[in-house]
């Protein structure tokens, strides 16, 4: 990881099916809000599927209602919510975007797909549908001259992103590093998971006895991380590894996802963790995968909670969303439950949460896993670094 400079998390911003900013999103999920319902027309094989979309009439007012935002018929919805949710965190952290000492980074995985449907109709030339193009519209919109970095490596790219962006800020000259995570929920999305047999027809239960998969979901989160202004969260470690287990199975001995969590704690005081944040998809390998990571980890003991039972699993921006919502969890002495958990489904002795519990401890994991057998893990820790 280079050295240990001081990388904050100053400024944030999370856009789903729950809210417009992160203290929204928040709110409900505290309140035990759920954010999915059943949709008609968007599967190929079945008449509905269970999903978490953003609100789209909603989203339109507010886009329209908000200075400096130019034209939505410029962008896709997708460059739509990246613009806005950079927006919102480049004023919250009093940086100028045009900066040489700003660099931008994006995770997604599917990006515009839903452009390559001959059925949709729409003015974007063929180049738009590259995830490339769009970060390259949504840097040039915000006058930045820094090529873009960008980052797809499945369902742990927006976990991952924050620690390449750690790693990126200790290691060059930048101050200041934008991440930027979104993804969409489309045809071409729930086509993919249907063809695994991976969807739940009703709210997902993760590592719940009766759990039957996951609700794909959508979202965009933002975060600025920087090396010279104060945060009350810093990113304190994290590691990648790759089993290569399956093309989208996860090791059955978490060999992965172990082998990154021992890298990240090496020298870390187990007892000081506050949570876990778990992948926890609800699909019966990939909660199963991570009960075992988690007891050859010797990490039994911790609470463990997954968020995709608010939300679902919002692909490229999930670990990137769901770290912000624990950043901001650690911050205010908090463990948040998992919705949709009744009855212990794993063969270890997890400590699912099951109602908000308070917390006092310094530190907090982020795991996520995908496919390919791609894991990563997050340490944050409360109180930031000194810039």
């Amino acid at each position: 990881m280079g050295h240990n400079q001081g990388v904050n998390i100053v400024a944030d911003c999370i856009i789903n099916s729950l809210g417009f900013n992160t203290q929204e999103v928040l709110d409900q999920m505290r309140a035990g809000k759920l954010g999915m319902r059943e949709v008609k027309g968007i599967t190929l094989s079945e008449p509905t599927a269970m999903v978490s979309q953003i609100d789209r009439v909603r989203w339109n007012q507010i886009w329209d209602q908000t200075d400096a935002m130019p034209s939505r018929e410029q962008f896709t919805f997708f460059e739509q919510l990246m613009i806005f949710v950079i927006q919102k965190v480049v004023d919250a952290a009093q940086i100028d975007p045009k900066q040489e000492n700003v660099l931008f980074l994006f995770s997604t995985t599917k990006g515009n797909i839903e452009l390559l449907d001959s059925n949709l109709k729409h003015n974007f030339d063929a180049e738009r549908v590259h995830i490339w193009k769009s970060a390259e519209l949504v840097t040039q919109h915000f006058q930045n001259r820094n090529q873009p970095i960008i980052l797809s490596n499945a369902c742990i790219s927006g976990t991952q992103a924050l620690v390449l962006g750690k790693s990126i800020l200790e290691s060059q000259p930048y101050e200041h590093l934008i991440v930027l995570g979104a993804d969409l929920v489309t045809p071409f999305v729930v086509a993919g998971f249907q063809s695994f047999k991976a969807l739940s027809p009703t709210p997902c239960r993760p590592f719940d006895l009766h759990r039957d998969g996951l609700n794909i979901g959508e979202g965009a989160a933002a975060v600025v991380l920087s090396k010279t202004k104060k945060g009350i969260i810093s990113i304190e470690n994290g590691a990648v590894t790759n089993d290569a287990n399956h093309i989208s199975g996860p090791s059955r001995t978490g060999e992965g996802l172990y082998r990154a969590l021992t890298k990240t704690l090496k020298s870390v005081d187990l007892s000081e963790i506050s949570f876990i944040n778990a992948h926890g998809t609800a699909t019966l390998y990939n909660d199963e995968m991570e009960s075992i990571a988690f007891r050859r980890a010797n990490l039994l003991h911790l609470p463990v909670n997954s968020y995709k039972g608010y939300f679902g699993h919002t692909l490229g921006a999930a670990g990137l969303i769901e770290s912000i919502l624990s950043a901001h969890a650690l911050d205010q002495g908090i463990i948040l439950p998992t919705l949709g958990f009744q009855e212990l489904g794993v063969s270890e002795p997890l400590d699912i949460v099951t109602t908000e519990r308070s917390c006092n401890k310094p530190y907090a994991l982020k795991t996520a896993s995908g496919f390919g057998g791609c894991n990563v893990v997050l340490l944050l820790k409360k109180g930031g670094k000194d810039a």
